[in-house]
């Protein structure tokens, strides 16, 4: 195989065309193999839509045993590399591999599911290229529960949000996906099939956990279950004062949880003062029969505002009477503008699912198609309010054509033996500026969306901010060292250990592959 790869590497196309089932014979793998970024070129492209990287061929392997045989068959080259490829969501082609092999995981996903008890709770085995919302409507329908972390879109893998993070507006709680899993079946750089969890090979599950997809390729996960609820009270409340809306959101991540005395998820964004359909106004509401009154505006309401996102689970043999008496407690204690809250019920699993609305709607209209120079970052509380004044209130005052996420999550929910970087405070704040790029006539260049990215990262170094990049982008070593600063010295022990000839994840950028020893 590998003398056939390399040809083809310095063949013209005519010349290189390999017999792809004699390939597939000479590695034995049960999958299949195409040249090229496959019938579509999808493999050479990404959500961001920023960066286009052919690859030298597209895998779909069938099992852990075929992503093991592509991995040593690269290593027996002299420059191959691999990149693991879920549902292609990637902002900044962290899944691509230039000349390289894509190992399209999606091909995997049925390789498992399995409902296991250990010592009274619950867990799944799902593959690394199953989707979120396929595990979540197969967990519903079977067995009446479902995993208890989340992202906010699900149509995303198992294993591509575990190698970063996963973080939703449950993560207060629960901490993100990473800290909701138990063990991992991880297929090394040295191309090893290894079972790994905090008791087995410890040192592999934390690296892998938030590890850029650096150290292996997840192609089994052990997820902790809880019972699912049947319906979601989903409210939305308005604030005109930042310092308002981020002493109630800390209020509600930090209190006590007494029987259902608390909330389930707690998010929240900032939004344009105007009534622009997507950057304003309209973007609050959550149904199409709710309208908004202006005169309903704050008086003190400034060029942005602030939306608190909340939802209580509750089943469906649920007093409705106990489910508004335990939401009117909990809204009462908050400073919000009693004019401006908005509220459905929806099931459970329409409620998680959200997104894939907006995602049906945004592929009809042609926006989901289009670039996506987004931007995710980690602030402290501390830090938190002056990146209000100068990004939101100043850069961002006429917004971004998407949604401006930000809300708080503990770091105590988080597990500090794994590979992700996140601010030294207990407090601190997912901000997600999640653009697109089709939403006016005459939308800014991609290039002035990059640039303007760079001038908030600039902005926050400048200050000596305490935040990191999430699902980070850098173009040069030195700036990864910063980013992983102390614990840069671990990261590369573990590439040496676990993918010696840096052959996984070349889209991002850390690290150089070495030639065969």
């Amino acid at each position: 195989m590998i003398a056939c790869l390399e040809r083809y590497v310095h063949e013209t196309d005519a010349e290189s065309r390999q017999d792809v089932s004699s390939i597939c014979k000479t590695l034995d793998l049960q999958g299949s193999i195409e040249f090229g970024g496959g019938p579509t070129g999808f493999a050479d492209k990404d959500f961001g839509g920023v960066y286009s990287f052919e690859p030298l061929a597209v895998i779909r392997p069938s099992c852990a045993d075929d992503v093991a045989r592509v991995v040593k068959a690269a290593s027996r080259s002299s420059n191959l590399t691999v990149a693991a490829r879920g549902n292609g969501h990637s902002i900044n082609g962290q899944a691509m591999a230039h000349r390289g092999l894509v190992l399209d995981m999606r091909s995997t996903e049925d390789n498992h599911f399995k409902l296991l008890t250990i010592n009274g709770v619950y867990y799944v085995d799902v593959s690394g290229g199953a989707l979120w919302e396929d595990v979540l409507k197969r967990c519903v329908s079977k067995f009446g529960m479902a995993p208890r972390s989340w992202t906010d879109y699900l149509s995303l893998t198992v294993g591509g949000t575990l190698s970063n993070a996963g973080v939703s507006g449950q993560a207060f709680r629960y901490g993100p996906q990473t800290s909701n899993v138990t063990e991992l079946e991880v297929v090394t750089g040295k191309g090893d099939v290894l079972i790994c969890s905090e008791n087995e090979n410890p040192e592999l599950f934390f690296g892998v956990l938030g590890g850029l997809g650096q150290f292996g390729v997840i192609t089994r996960a052990r997820v902790v279950l809880q019972s699912a609820p049947d319906m979601v009270r989903w409210i939305r409340v308005v604030y005109s004062e930042f310092d308002e809306f981020t002493r109630d959101a800390e209020l509600l991540v930090t209190q006590p949880v007494k029987g259902e005395s608390s909330f389930d998820y707690v998010e929240g964004f900032v939004f344009v003062n105007s009534d622009d359909r997507v950057n304003g106004w309209p973007s609050v509401l959550l149904d199409p029969g709710h309208g908004f009154e202006p005169d309903h505006k704050p008086p003190t309401a400034g060029s942005v505002l602030y939306c608190l996102e909340v939802a209580l689970h509750y089943n469906s043999d649920n007093n409705l009477s106990a489910v508004d008496t335990v939401v009117s407690t909990m809204l009462g204690r908050l400073g919000f503008n009693r004019n401006l809250k908005f509220q459905v019920d929806v099931s459970y699993v329409d409620f998680l699912l959200r997104v894939k609305r907006v995602e049906e709607q945004a592929k009809t209209s042609g926006i989901w198609d289009s670039p996506h120079p987004w931007l995710n970052m980690f602030v402290s509380k501390s830090d938190i309010a002056e990146f209000d004044r100068e990004v939101f209130k100043k850069i961002l005052k006429d917004g971004i054509g998407g949604p401006m996420l930000v809300y708080p999550v503990l770091r105590s929910k988080w597990d500090n033996r794994t590979s992700v970087m996140i601010p030294d405070e207990e407090i601190f704040y997912l901000v997600a500026l999640l653009r697109f790029t089709c939403t006016n006539p005459k939308p800014p260049t991609v290039e002035k969306l990059v640039a303007q990215n760079h001038e908030i990262i600039q902005y926050c170094n400048k200050r000596g901010s305490d935040f990191k990049l999430y699902l980070p982008h850098y173009k040069s070593q030195e700036e990864w060292k910063n980013h992983f600063g102390n614990q840069w010295t671990r990261f590369v022990e573990m590439k040496a250990c676990f993918d010696p000839m840096a052959i996984l994840s070349p889209g991002q950028n850390i690290f150089s592959r070495l030639p065969q020893p």
